[in-house]
């Protein structure tokens, strides 16, 4: 790598910290970058143990409710990803209705959302016709490259 390629990484990682960024893709003449931060590992988990000679509280066997479970796509599910990193819209306006819901018919080429990326409004057409199963981010929720917004059934 060049000396003056590292330092042009750099400065898209500063980019990057500065306007709080998940991603940056970058096309300067025939050179292509791409930057994706990714969250630090989590540590060790902390356990802690009773006290020796001390025995626990009768009680339920889970004194903490266990989160629900992620849902789980089934094998011909059809997902649409954000091809950029933006704010979430269900509709074209605010009041508008929305360009789809859970259950509505879509087909290829129909708009389904609307990114917004700096400034400039993105709609997202899907590539399937199915039925929606599944809008995963929120109205006006950032998005980052490549995460799931919607489940098409086929």
């Amino acid at each position: 790598m060049k000396k003056s390629e590292a330092a042009r990484i750099r400065e898209l990682g500063e980019v990057l910290r500065e306007f709080d960024l998940d991603a940056i893709r970058l096309k300067i003449g025939d050179a292509e970058y791409e930057l994706v931060r990714r969250e630090p590992a989590a540590g060790p988990a902390m356990v802690a143990a009773p006290a020796a000679g001390i025995a626990p509280a009768p009680g339920p066997a889970s004194a903490t409710p266990e989160a629900p479970a992620a849902p789980v796509a089934a094998a011909n599910v059809k997902k649409v990803t954000a091809p950029v990193v933006g704010v979430f819209y269900r509709a074209p306006s605010p009041g508008a209705d929305p360009f789809v819901a859970v259950g509505d018919r879509v087909e290829v080429g129909q708009t389904l959302c609307i990114l917004e990326a700096m400034k400039l409004m993105n709609e997202i057409t899907s590539d399937y016709a199915g039925r929606i199963t599944r809008i995963i981010p929120e109205n006006g929720e950032l998005v980052s490259l490549g995460q799931e917004l919607f489940w098409i059934d086929p």
